[in-house]
């Protein structure tokens, strides 16, 4: 089936009581806008949203989508499709005032058959109308409106409707695979007859295989074309050697080819047993994993190629090799990025089934459409070799009754029938699941440890229950974990799944595998900050397949899960302006923070130390902590008027010592490594110049780190952080001084100028707390950095797009991007 963007010539407009008698009165308030394009994110923010930290303080709103088309002649003989990707809010799609469709759920994908309301060789208008002002409906940022691609799909005669293909590896060995490649066909030609279909599998554009089939029609009747095919000597498909192959099938009759379709595979077989744990072409794996939300940061919501590419990247540069799509089926476009760069999918079905965590949320629609909404992501998820479990939920609150174990198995069971390649769990959380029982179970944790009163949170909603589970870490964790009435509560719906998902349970692990030696386990969803004691779980224990820390990449809403308070105040109390949960191991604009690489060096994944030093302004402050929260530090020795003032330093190795220098005099070696929980603490008073860490095993050097004091930032950089662009590009920009060294105490405000083919799509910092707007052309730096997205105004145009980026006091810096880019991404 022809597949095209549809995302050009729209007319956008946010609609209010009066927009009627506006537009009567020819006062019609629209912009021209291409697609993908966030309503929310432009919105501006207000105290008293009514989701509050939730979204960020965004509001909602209700907005319309508009836009003319033709209809060739040729499409009386055709069927035509548009395929929505992504809209939030309840959406209605009208076609020439005709209404056409109706999608209440913001994350799943749905299709409009134009075919009944359009007219041929004439101007048509399709009109989106989305309603997002019922609020609170989430418990992050969502994104209003169509914040993803819109497509049109065109079947000819015989075709492959979307996600009709599918590719299934049947066994794979080093010297053949077999792939079974089958296609619903879908016969319009008005009468019957034979098809052909022909096969073709390359890689790396050199044929590796082919097949014809001939197919026999009924007149408008579907078949299904289905055959295996050997591959001599495969290249496979792992997170560490991501090789795909393409699968072009063509249909054709009488000679006349009818439809072209392509799609990428990979080569890999699945296994899953509680010894050898969780196995790729026969290889254990463990389960370095990330939730991540679905938003883009400075874009809000927008989703791309390049912005889902670059963030699967950073994660897996960061040492991640699984995402946990939160809480909702993940995008094609981060599917393609997981495909390529190598990265596990579990993709995760919802946050709710029938009982509400907020009042308009989808609790209301789920008993009705969760079909539909499995059915849709296992058709879309099918040939990505990147997705290896499906979640069915995540700390859903009747999963520890009897319905909602029915629920779970009816669950599994239609993933199952639609797709029994991959395995199936659901994030149980034992505080959710508990429901009557809880107050047997506090009472039996506050007799053993005393009541907690540290964190109150604002009482209210998820913020109640996200300040109630922060006082359920470590031993008082531990004992909840294990008590029989949380066995009791998650029994049913562990055990209809293929693994047993686990947030913040940490402690049940092994009980888990005395309780069912032939089960795996996986933490879906962890404290960052538990990570050494999480992954010693996990290497030490085969039925333990992995861990998903919450969160790998920071986000919009859910605001202040990690930012730190010294003056009082307390996390979880929507707090405004906090915008982001400031919880990912990597910020908002992609950069690593200091738990990125202590995590690194826990997995193993380095030799080399790091250093982190606690933010100076904040010396002998007290301030707020969940279990959520690391250490307030970063990598910087530059804290200019803290001059003999004692900073508390952290040196993170996997080496038996190291040693620790400041401007060339040793400050004495220390253990480090795994006895000493990977961390050497130093108190350093502060004055200019370089810290320098050296990493001894065995009394040799193993690996080395240094960080500089920066003078003044006179001097601005900028680098295109995005490859092989074709609708989008990121630009960072950060301060140095004179001899290079980043400079990230400062902060100064940016501007940004785009000329050119192109134009500012954002531009923000990873600040959690700012009041700036995403949309403004100047921004003040964050740790020292700042980042661009600009975004091409013509996409068939060659023009390149140039972006000035300017601040006081700092020599003028420009970036030339290309469409298509540089593989490398620097300029």
């Amino acid at each position: 089936m022809q597949c095209v963007k549809f995302n050009t010539g729209w007319i956008f407009e946010k609609t209010e009581k009066d927009s009627q008698l506006r537009a009567f009165q020819g006062k019609k308030n629209t912009v021209a806008v291409t697609l993908p394009y966030d309503a929310m994110i432009r919105e501006n923010r207000e105290r008293d949203c009514p989701a509050g930290a939730q979204s960020g303080f965004y509001p909602g709103g209700v907005y319309a989508y508009e836009k003319t088309f033709s209809a060739p002649e040729a499409w009386k003989t055709q069927d035509v499709f548009l395929e929505f990707e992504g809209v939030y809010g309840i959406s209605r799609v009208w076609v020439n005032g005709a209404l056409a469709a109706v999608n209440k759920n913001g994350y799943v994908g749905f299709w409009v058959n134009l075919k009944p309301w359009i007219f041929y060789g004439e101007e048509n208008i399709i009109r989106v109308d989305v309603d997002n002002s019922r609020q609170p409906n989430s418990r992050w940022y969502t994104g209003s409106g169509i914040y993803r691609d819109v497509n049109l799909l065109i079947g000819t005669d015989v075709y492959i409707p979307r996600d009709a293909l599918r590719i299934t590896t049947l066994s794979v060995s080093d010297g053949v695979a077999v792939v079974e490649v089958c296609a619903g066909m879908k016969n319009i030609a008005g009468q019957g007859g034979e098809a052909e279909c022909e096969i073709e599998i390359s890689y790396d554009g050199k044929t590796v295989a082919r097949d014809l089939q001939k197919v026999v029609f009924q007149s408008n009747e579907n078949e299904t074309m289905r055959v295996q095919i050997q591959i001599l000597s495969p290249k496979k498909w792992t997170p560490d050697y991501p090789n795909l192959y393409e699968c072009i099938i063509r249909t054709q009759i009488g000679g006349k080819v009818c439809d072209t379709l392509k799609t990428h595979f990979g080569i890999r077989v699945l296994a899953l047993d509680s010894v050898n744990g969780f196995q790729i072409n026969g290889e254990t794996v463990k389960l370095r994993g990330a939730c991540i939300h679905h938003d883009n940061g400075i874009i809000g919501a927008e989703t791309f190629p390049e912005t889902e590419w670059y963030r699967c990247k950073r994660l897996k540069e960061a040492g991640f090799n699984a995402l946990r799509s939160s809480h909702h089926p993940i995008s094609r476009a981060m599917l393609d990025a997981c495909d390529r760069l190598g990265m596990l999918v579990m993709d995760e079905l919802t946050d709710v089934w029938n009982r509400h965590k907020n009042t308009c949320d989808d609790a209301d629609i789920f008993q009705e459409e969760a079909e539909q909404w499995i059915a849709h992501m296992t058709a879309k998820d099918y040939n990505h070799p990147s997705v290896v479990i499906y979640s069915i939920g995540n700390e859903i609150q009747e999963a520890g009754t009897k319905q909602g174990a029915q629920i779970n198995r009816f669950l599994c069971n239609k993933i199952h029938s639609l797709d029994s390649t991959r395995y199936t769990t659901n994030a149980l959380n034992g505080l959710n699941c508990a429901g009557k029982r809880l107050k047997v179970i506090m009472n039996d944790v506050i007799a053993k440890f005393g009541m907690d009163t540290s964190s109150r949170g604002s009482g209210e909603g998820s913020n109640a229950l996200n300040s109630f589970m922060s006082l359920m870490a470590g031993e008082r964790g531990d004992f909840f974990a294990t008590h029989p009435l949380v066995t009791e509560a998650l029994e049913e719906c562990a055990q209809s799944c293929d693994i047993t998902g686990l947030n913040y349970l940490s402690g049940r692990y092994l009980l888990e595998h005395e309780l069912h030696p032939g089960k795996t386990v996986v933490g879906t969803e962890t404290y960052p900050g538990d990570i050494e004691n999480l992954w010693s779980l996990v290497e030490e224990n085969s039925h333990v397949i992995g861990d998903f820390t919450w969160a790998g990449y920071d986000y919009i809403g859910e605001a202040g899960v990690g930012i730190f308070h010294y003056d009082g105040k307390e996390n979880f109390s929507s707090i405004y302006p906090e915008r982001l949960g400031y919880i990912g191991d990597i910020d908002l604009i992609g950069n690593r923070r200091p738990i990125s690489y202590f995590r690194e060096i826990i997995y193993g994944l380095t030799e080399h130390p790091y250093i982190a030093v606690e933010r100076m302004e904040h010396t002998g402050q007290i301030s707020s902590k969940t279990a959520w929260m690391f250490k307030d530090n970063i990598s910087s020795w530059t804290w200019t008027g803290y001059e003999g003032i004692e900073a508390s330093v952290d040196v993170y190795s996997s080496a038996d010592e190291v040693e620790l220098f400041l401007n060339g005099k040793s400050l004495g070696k220390k253990p480090a490594g795994k006895q000493h929980h990977f961390t050497a603490a130093y108190r350093v008073p502060y004055e200019p110049g370089e810290l320098f860490a050296i990493a001894y095993c065995a009394g040799k050097t193993v690996g080395e780190y240094r960080i500089q004091s920066a003078g003044e930032a006179n001097v601005l950089r900028a680098e295109q952080v995005t490859e092989n662009e074709t609708e989008l590009a990121y630009v960072k920009v950060w301060l140095e001084d004179e001899q290079g060294n980043k400079n990230l105490l400062e902060r100064k405000r940016v501007h940004a100028n785009v000329t050119g083919n192109g134009r500012l799509e954002g531009f923000g910092t990873a600040n959690p707390c700012s009041e700036e707007n995403y949309f403004a052309d100047t921004v003040t730096t964050y740790d020292g950095y700042a980042m661009a997205a600009v975004r091409w105004m013509n996409p068939d145009s060659e023009e390149p797009v140039y972006i000035q980026f300017s601040a006081d006091g700092c020599r003028e810096v420009e970036i030339k991007i290309q469409i298509g880019g540089n593989r490398d991404g620097k300029k």
